[in-house]
Formats: C-alpha cells, sequence, structure tokens
C-alpha cells in the first residue's frame, strides 16, 4: 500500500496540532513518550519530530511531509514546498516572535546598539542572518534554555520567542525589536510534491487541515423570519457569501443560515431578535471550505 510520512511537532505545539488533525477527520493516538503515534488512515504514517529539525527531514526526503514553523524553515535554510499555513501556536492565534530583548535599564534601543555586544539565542542562525542584514558585527552565543535568565550576567541581549510577551515583562526585560514573525506551516519535500499520488494525499490532507482550521472561530447561525422582515434580518448577517434563503411551509416564512465569525455573534443575535429573527441556532463547526 502506499504512504506518505508526516512528521509532526513535538513539544508545545504537539496538543494543538493534533486537535487540528482531529477537527480535521483524523484520529491521532499514542502516548505522550511515543515518537511513533498511530492515525486512523491507512495512506499515513506519523512521525513525532523537535520543530527545529523538521524541514532538514523534509527537504532531505526522510519525510515526504511535516508541520513547524516558518522560523525554523528559515533558520535551516531549507528548500520545500508550502502546502498550507496554519496560523496557531501552542495557547493563542497570534504569530510567534523572535524578539531582541533587553533588561529594563539597558542602554541598548536598537539593533545598531548591538555593536560588539554577546547575545544569547536558540536561533543562531536567525539572529546572524538579522545582525548582517544590518551591517553590526556582535557575538551570538546558543543558549540551550531559560535564556530569559541570562541578562545582564552573562549577554548583553537576548533573542527568544515569545508570543505575549508576559515572560520577558515578567523577567524585567523590555522588547526592542521584532526579527521575524512566524506561523506553522504544512510542507512537503519536493520528490514528494513531484510525485503523483503524494501530490494528490497531501493537497487532500492539506485541504482539509486548511477547512479544519478556518472553522475554529466561526459558527453556523439559523434562523426563522417572516417575509416582511427578511431583508432587515439579511442585511444585519456578516457571511463568506450571501445567507442562505429558504420559503418554509408557513406561508409568508423564510429558513435563513449563514455561517459567521464567533466573536460577532453576541452583538449581532439581539439585533436579530429585536428585527423578527425566531428560532435562532448556533451551531460549532468542524470544516469551513470556502
Amino acid at each position: 500500500m502506499k504512504k506518505i510520512v508526516i512528521g509532526l511537532p513535538k513539544g508545545s505545539l504537539q496538543e494543538s496540532t493534533y486537535a487540528l488533525f482531529k477537527k480535521a477527520g483524523f484520529t491521532i493516538k499514542g502516548g505522550s513518550r511515543s515518537l511513533f503515534p498511530s492515525i486512523d488512515d491507512e495512506e499515513i504514517e506519523i512521525r513525532l519530530l523537535r520543530s527545529q529539525e523538521m524541514s532538514r527531514y523534509v527537504e532531505h526526503g526522510m519525510l515526504d511531509a511535516g508541520i513547524t514553523g516558518h522560523d525554523w524553515i528559515v533558520a535551516n535554510g531549507s528548500d520545500v514546498v508550502t502546502l498550507c499555513d496554519l496560523a496557531y501556536s501552542k495557547r493563542t492565534k497570534l504569530p510567534v516572535r523572535w524578539v531582541l530583548a533587553v533588561p529594563n535599564d539597558s542602554d541598548i534601543q536598537s539593533v545598531k546598539d548591538l555593536e560588539g555586544k554577546k547575545i544569547a539565542t536558540e536561533g543562531v542562525s536567525i539572529v546572524e542572518r538579522w545582525l548582517e542584514e544590518n551591517g553590526v558585527k556582535a557575538e551570538v552565543e546558543f543558549s540551550w534554555g531559560a535564556t530569559e535568565v541570562k541578562v545582564p550576567d552573562f549577554v548583553d541581549a537576548i533573542v527568544d520567542i515569545t508570543e505575549t510577551g508576559s515572560s520577558l515583562r515578567a523577567n524585567n526585560l523590555r522588547i526592542v525589536e521584532t526579527l521575524l514573525e512566524s506561523f506553522p506551516k504544512f510542507f512537503c519535500a519536493k520528490d514528494a510534491w513531484e510525485d503523483g499520488w503524494k501530490r494528490s494525499k497531501l493537497e487532500k490532507v492539506a485541504l482539509l487541515l486548511r477547512a479544519a482550521f478556518d472553522a475554529e472561530d466561526k459558527v453556523l447561525l439559523k434562523l426563522n423570519v417572516q417575509e416582511g422582515n427578511l431583508e432587515k434580518v439579511k442585511e444585519l448577517l456578516p457571511a463568506l457569501h450571501a445567507p442562505t434563503v429558504n420559503k418554509l411551509t408557513d406561508s409568508g416564512w423564510f429558513a435563513v443560515e449563514t455561517v459567521v465569525d464567533e466573536s460577532v455573534v453576541r452583538e449581532i443575535i439581539p439585533e436579530l431578535k429585536g428585527n423578527g429573527a425566531e428560532g435562532i441556532i448556533e451551531i460549532s463547526l468542524n470544516k469551513v471550505v470556502a
């Protein structure tokens, strides 16, 4: 049987990635220590790997495809094919940011102030490329973790990953500049892309993942309304496209349904009710294919 091998990120993104695959229709099972979890699709095998390594293994054909942050693809300089962007992180839908951070009382105010300074980071190649682009020479050392505690005693500045900046603030650090913003990408090897069967399978998986992701912040609204109030109700409904409107068996009544952002539902339901809508139902979605 033909198969594709997909690498998924082990660690902070693992749980949210499993949840996304579940909404896309794929159930992944395996203990937290297992690097070879099972999936309920006989044409797919899963491998768990560190995000930092993923793009290298895909580029070199050891995996057909993988999910990791755009930042690690950049850091590795990997030549791969993007299947889709998946703008999620471990806690939020904000991008993760690689930021230059220094103690609150530091004199460093911009990248130019790093000349001759010492910087600790996990993304050495990202920082070195950024310094070169800005014409600055500084010493960059690899950090094995707990990067925030290394300033000011061991280094002058750090470049670290953050979503909200709260951890940096808690350690009395301020953000000076953002080097790079990153979201996860689903991507594949060029050889896999050129294989007809693998390409077709990967495109189907990408479609389902993207549909599951797009559905996360949307709901289906269904309601009934009399003909005299129909146009007012339609004007209140934001939609991917025009809402679906069907006549009911009761004369002069219509059923209306549409997909809307969950964030606006609490605002528009009272307005819909005030403009004659009845039987309003909000339904969670697993997938939205635009």
